[in-house]
């Protein structure tokens, strides 16, 4: 009998071990945010996430103490003493799409899901940033605007403009997040204007007709003043989503020259008139043609009204935004969108997308970073017909079941660990080792660290003339806090 008892708590003891580290390293769960216990005296702890999925953005249990012990390592050091931008933070974009499955949760899921991707405290993954789509994107279930009229027919005087269509789940999903984080900062685009307005009268293409100026202009007053009533405040909007790009559905095409005429003629004014200090950020496409915002910013009455420029990354290099930089700094910059594909590997994208979109832009001095939806359904539904089949969101969500996708860790091991408020400082680079450094309100240092190598990378981390000495695996990336 005594043989059998001890059989069976020597298999519960195994069960629950196997569990424990399956829970740690599965990343359909929590995503490791809950650290072990680390009971050895640290300067400086860090969070590790492995391009091989064994470890996913858990805090490390090493003791790592500032000293001056000579190793042949080499230096990346941090200088809090030179200053660059301020952060306004972190995130994705909350697609329709990407509302609607998370309404589907039941209620308890959605709120503990929420409050870890919002929340403020330690536990949670700190998203401080999002991007909206100003009717629908092609993330979207079904093709709207805000103003949608019968074939033949317009609404210059926007008498049928209406928020109902985004009523269901984007707003209400948008409260909750504003009750969970009141700060956070949210940009908005239109993938087009309501058909009526367009040369070609269809959601794919086209261009806004130039009579149609005056009344997309209070389009935009109307969608920002009717989001406040909601409780929701947008900090800054863009006049057209990749309005380079004529292919998606719904898309719109807006050449430099348009824009420039437009914000400098219309929307500039409007918004002054009816006292609106949402930000207008021009372009908001990839970095292969910063000759357009340069153009936009070149004009001096569109410059006036315009706080600054946001790139994508699907073609170009992200030091395009250092270019437009130089050329007119008192301008802000922001990156708003990187997709993480369905045919796209972890250990790929891991590298990638943090070496790009999280450290490349801060590098290039923007104030924000966004990857693309925050969540989809297994499918990577829903999207309109024409709309994107392969983007991957942050999360996966088949009912009230998640899947932490590595969009969720891209972004995580900054909005973690740097709130708004934080400052960009110095931070030196080796071949393969890739870094940004941030100073916190709280006056925690923070340095992201992605080792582009597939050979493990050893350096020192030394600040104030102290180092301490670290390792981040092959293909990995980490975030320091000291």
């Amino acid at each position: 009998m005594m043989r059998t008892v001890i059989a069976f708590f020597i298999f519960i003891s195994s069960f629950l071990t196997l569990f424990s580290c399956s829970r740690d390293n599965n990343s359909g769960n929590s995503g490791g945010t809950t650290p072990p216990a680390n009971n050895q005296p640290s300067d400086v702890s860090y969070w590790l996430t492995k391009g091989d999925q064994t470890v996913l953005l858990q805090k490390q249990n090493v003791s790592l103490i500032f000293g001056t012990n000579a190793n042949s390592n080499p230096f990346i050091d941090v200088d809090s003493t030179q200053t660059f931008q301020t952060i306004d933070g972190f995130g994705f974009t909350l697609t329709g799409g990407s509302a609607y499955v998370i309404n589907q949760m039941d209620a308890g899921s959605k709120a503990s899901l929420l409050k870890e991707l919002f929340g403020t405290d330690s536990l949670s993954m700190g998203i401080s940033y999002l991007r909206l789509s100003i009717g629908s994107s092609d993330l979207n279930a079904s093709v709207f605007s805000y103003d949608d009229m019968p074939s033949g027919q317009t609404d210059t005087g926007l008498v049928h403009f209406s928020l109902a269509p985004d009523s269901t789940d984007l707003i209400p999903i948008l409260k909750q997040i504003v009750a969970i984080n009141p700060t956070i900062k949210i940009i908005a685009a239109p993938w087009s204007a309501p058909v009526w307005m367009k040369d070609n009268n269809n959601s794919v293409g086209g261009s806004l007709l130039t009579n149609y100026y005056s009344s997309y202009a209070q389009y935009f007053v109307k969608y920002i003043q009717q989001m406040k009533l909601n409780g929701i405040t947008i900090d800054a909007i863009t006049p057209q989503n990749e309005p380079l790009n004529p292919n998606n559905n719904p898309s719109m095409v807006m050449q430099a020259a348009d824009e420039t005429s437009y914000i400098k003629n219309y929307l500039g004014a409007a918004f002054q008139s009816a006292g609106i200090t949402t930000k207008i950020v021009v372009y908001d496409h990839n970095c292969d043609r910063p000759d357009y915002p340069e153009a936009v910013l070149g004009d001096a009455t569109a410059n006036a009204f315009v706080n600054g420029s946001a790139f994508h990354l699907y073609a170009g290099d992200i030091s395009a935004l250092s270019q437009v930089h130089n050329l007119y700094p008192n301008k802000q910059l922001y990156f708003t969108e990187q997709y993480t594909a369905s045919t796209g590997n972890f250990a790929g994208d891991l590298q990638w997308h943090v070496k790009n979109v999280i450290i490349g832009s801060m590098r290039n001095w923007s104030r924000n970073a966004l990857e693309w939806n925050l969540a989809n359904d297994a499918s990577f539904g829903p999207h309109t017909p024409g709309g994107c089949t392969t983007c991957k969101g942050g999360l996966t969500i088949s009912g009230s079941s998640i899947t932490r996708n590595v969009g969720y860790y891209i972004v995580a091991h900054a909005s973690k660990f740097v709130p708004p408020g934080s400052v960009r400082i110095s931070s030196t680079v080796t071949n393969l080792l890739q870094t940004a450094a941030f100073i916190t309100p709280a006056r925690k240092k923070v340095l992201i660290v992605e080792n582009d190598d597939q050979s493990p990378g050893a350096f020192n981390l030394r600040f104030n003339g102290k180092w301490i000495t670290t390792t981040v695996p092959a293909g990995s990336v980490c975030t320091y806090v000291w």
